[in-house]
This record gives C-alpha cells, sequence and structure tokens, in this order.
C-alpha cells in the first residue's frame, strides 16, 4: 500500500510537471498577442483593414502566395514522393539539402538569389526570359525558397504515412507503378496532401527576409503582408503595423486550425 501510494505520487508530480510547462508555454504566447490587441480597439483596426494600402498588400499577399503554393505542390508532390519511396546514391545528402532553406536564416535565400542573378546564367536569365530582381513577380521566387522546401518536407510525410504495403498489393493486382500510384497513394495521401499545400501557402504568406533582400520594401509594388508591416513600422505607424500583424496571425491560425482538421498533426516534422 505504502509503496503504490508512493508510486501515485511521483506520477502526479510528473503529471503536474509536464502539464506546467505546458500551460506557461500557452500563457507566454497568449500574453505576448493579447499585448499587441490592447494597442488596438476595434475603429483602428477596421480603418486598417478598410484602407487602399492593406487591401493592396492583402491582395498581393494572397495572388503571390497561392502561385508560390502551387508550383510548390506541383514540384513537390513528385520530389516527396521519390524521397518517401526510393533509395538511390547520395540520399542523404539530398534529403538534407532539401532541408537547408528551412534551418538556414530567411535572409540567406534573399542573398542566394541576388548572387545567382549576377552569374551568367542569372544574367541571361534577366535579360532574355523574365526579370526578377526587385520585381513583384520576384516575390513569388523569394517565397518559394523556404516555403518549397518546407512543402517537400510536409508532402513527404503524408506519403510516409501510406504503408508501402499497399503499392505492393496494388501491384499483384495488376497495376503499374504509376497506376499504383495514381489510384492507392494519392488518395490515401489526400488529406496529408491538402493539409501541406495548406502550410506551405501559411509559409509563404509569412515570408520577409528573402523578400526584402531580393525585392525591396517598395509600397504598391513589393509590399506583401509582412513588407508592409516593416515599413509601416520604420516610419512610426504603430497602429497600421499592429493591425496587419493581427491580420497576419489570423491567417496563421486559420491555416493551422484547416492543417489539424484535414488530419496533419503528425506531418510538420
Amino acid at each position: 500500500m505504502i509503496e503504490e501510494a508512493r508510486a501515485r505520487a511521483r506520477a502526479g508530480l510528473f503529471r503536474y510537471l509536464v502539464l506546467s510547462a505546458l500551460f506557461l508555454g500557452v500563457g507566454s504566447i497568449t500574453i505576448v498577442f493579447l499585448a499587441i490587441l490592447s494597442k488596438l480597439d476595434a475603429p483602428t483596426i477596421g480603418g486598417a483593414i478598410a484602407s487602399k494600402e492593406t487591401l493592396h498588400a492583402i491582395k498581393l499577399t494572397a495572388v503571390t502566395t497561392t502561385i508560390t503554393t502551387a508550383i510548390a505542390v506541383l514540384f513537390g508532390i513528385p520530389a516527396a514522393y521519390a524521397l518517401s519511396r526510393y533509395r538511390f546514391p547520395l540520399h542523404s545528402l539530398v534529403d538534407t539539402i532539401i532541408d537547408l532553406p528551412i534551418v538556414l536564416p530567411p535572409l540567406v535565400g534573399g542573398i542566394a538569389l541576388l548572387v545567382f542573378f549576377t552569374t551568367p546564367p542569372g544574367r541571361w536569365i534577366e535579360q532574355h526570359i523574365v526579370p526578377f530582381i526587385y520585381t513583384t513577380r520576384g516575390i513569388v521566387l523569394a517565397q518559394l525558397v523556404p516555403a518549397g522546401s518546407f512543402g517537400v518536407r510536409v508532402l513527404k510525410a503524408a506519403f510516409d504515412s501510406v504503408h508501402p504495403r499497399m503499392e505492393q498489393v496494388a501491384r499483384t493486382l495488376g497495376c503499374n507503378e504509376r497506376q499504383a500510384f495514381m489510384r492507392v497513394v494519392l488518395p490515401q495521401a489526400r488529406n496529408g496532401l491538402v493539409a501541406g499545400a495548406v502550410m506551405t501557402w501559411a509559409r509563404a504568406a509569412g515570408e520577409f527576409g528573402p523578400i526584402l533582400m531580393f525585392c525591396g520594401a517598395s509600397r504598391y509594388k513589393t509590399d506583401v503582408l509582412p513588407i508592409s508591416i516593416f515599413l509601416n513600422m520604420s516610419i512610426g505607424n504603430v497602429p497600421m503595423a499592429l493591425s496587419l500583424t493581427m491580420i497576419l496571425i489570423a491567417l496563421a491560425a486559420g491555416a493551422l486550425l484547416t492543417f489539424k482538421r484535414l488530419g496533419g498533426r503528425g506531418y510538420l516534422w
């Protein structure tokens, strides 16, 4: 009886410590966000949302991030499937290179793009195909560097959740490799893939460093929401910057809720 009581006490203490750490973390994040709300009121937020500058920033963010996500998913699905199912020479190196833009400081991506477009291939692209540096279309490229890698990682997790045995059974029943992928793997991984696309969109919407370095910060040209926040803070327009920050937080929260609702809890890392 004494040993059982001690065991229950130890279990209760462990549970208390774990839950305390959880609620301390949640409380800290909540307090930070509430501090932003405390500096705003409904007329301020309403006026900021209705302003021409905000509407332009929201529209530009929505358009560029949607294009970025479409490209990331288009190339990310086959890349993620290859990493999930095949073992080839230098597999670990390729997997690591894919992850580099995720773990490196975001500014590095913007600097790398700038440097690339000073090389002969980059200059040829700028002169003969389409210019990217300090342009609106360059925003997509700047978003794609980190968001594309993030997308491959999340999409790979979706494919990892589908047991290879299902494909093997499909092939024994007469499907070739492509048919097994289309008829078995994609339907099974559908929710995870959609969740991955949602999180890729959210990641692209929050990019700041690569866009600032590669495209600059110009009003009504490259001012996606993070850039618009930066511009307003730089001139002391704090209420506008905080209002735009709340819009970004709302977008991120919506994306996370959608991600979790689609069953993507285990797909981030």
